[in-house]
């Protein structure tokens, strides 16, 4: 971890109001001033401690122009923590930035369009968070859908970057951190 960009702060542990279908895990957001330390408002990949337990992840932004942290239930339990307890948190930016995940349906839809996926390849890192970030920001199934499809076919054109997205959420409110369960 980089201590010179590193930040540590404490915050509160976090029960999602609606968790779907896995309720196991909790979040947190981290405050503005941890947040502006880091290198972009949208999705971006940190390396950090949960009360001294190590982990590395990718946070989302939260709207608000910071960002939050999903914690599953195996680094809740790593760094024995629940919701409701007091956590300290330490993270810096993932040097160099990982890989994202790349999501099946894009997976599938690159398969098919050799062209979109040539390009994909000579996108950078950074570029290729954005595509998928703006694809799983979708909150409708035909929406997500349309924008594999428009994905695809703007890679294919030869466009390396998604425009038009508001990727920390702020004057779109697209995306924001989850609900906390009172």
């Amino acid at each position: 971890m980089t201590e010179t960009q590193a930040s540590t702060f404490k915050t509160k542990l976090l029960r999602p109001a609606d968790p779907g279908k896995d309720g196991s895990w909790a979040f947190l957001v981290l405050p503005k001033a941890a947040s502006d330390k880091l290198p972009r408002r949208g999705r971006t990949s940190v390396e950090g401690t949960i009360n001294g337990y190590p982990f590395q992840a990718t946070l989302d932004p939260d709207g608000q122009l910071s960002h939050w942290l999903k914690v599953n239930k195996e680094l809740q339990e790593a760094a024995t923590a629940s919701p409701g307890d007091t956590v300290a948190v330490q993270v810096s930016p993932a040097d160099p930035e990982p890989e994202p995940q790349l999501p099946d349906d894009l997976q599938e839809a690159l398969a098919t369009s050799p062209a979109a996926k040539t390009t994909w390849e000579d996108t950078t890192t950074i570029a290729r968070l954005d595509w998928i970030h703006w694809i799983e920001s979708a909150k409708q199934a035909k929406t997500r859908k349309r924008r594999v499809d428009n994905a695809c076919a703007m890679l294919a054109s030869g466009k390396m970057r998604v425009c038009c997205f508001d990727q920390s959420g702020f004057y779109s409110k697209s995306l924001s951190a989850p609900k906390a369960k009172d």
